[in-house]
């Protein structure tokens, strides 16, 4: 498990690190409040990148772009489609493993 972020203290001595945890993080705006807004917002970037992918490559079939500008954006939209595939997978996974738990 991932721990909590830890600084140090400006004064020399003090036995006690205080420890910022995820509430206090979403106040300052760097982190989303749960866990749906992490998704939503993944689903929501993959989108439009692969939206971006598909008009770069009809954008290169009709000569508007180059075939490097072509290349990454397609690549990037490769990647961003099998990293939404792995965790697709890896949520099935654990719905399966957790339906054949004994209640």
């Amino acid at each position: 498990m991932i721990d909590p972020v830890m600084f140090k203290t400006p004064s020399v001595g003090s036995a006690q690190t205080p420890r910022i945890t995820g509430a206090e993080m979403t106040t300052v705006g760097t982190l989303p409040a749960d866990f749906s807004e992490v998704l939503s917002s993944l689903a929501s970037s993959a989108t439009t990148t692969l939206k971006t992918g598909e008009a770069m490559s009809l954008a290169g079939m009709q000569g508007k772009v180059s075939t490097q500008e072509v290349v990454s954006a397609v690549m990037e939209a490769e990647q961003t489609l099998q990293t939404a595939i792995a965790i697709r997978d890896k949520a099935v996974a654990a719905y399966l493993e957790l339906s054949r738990m004994a209640i």
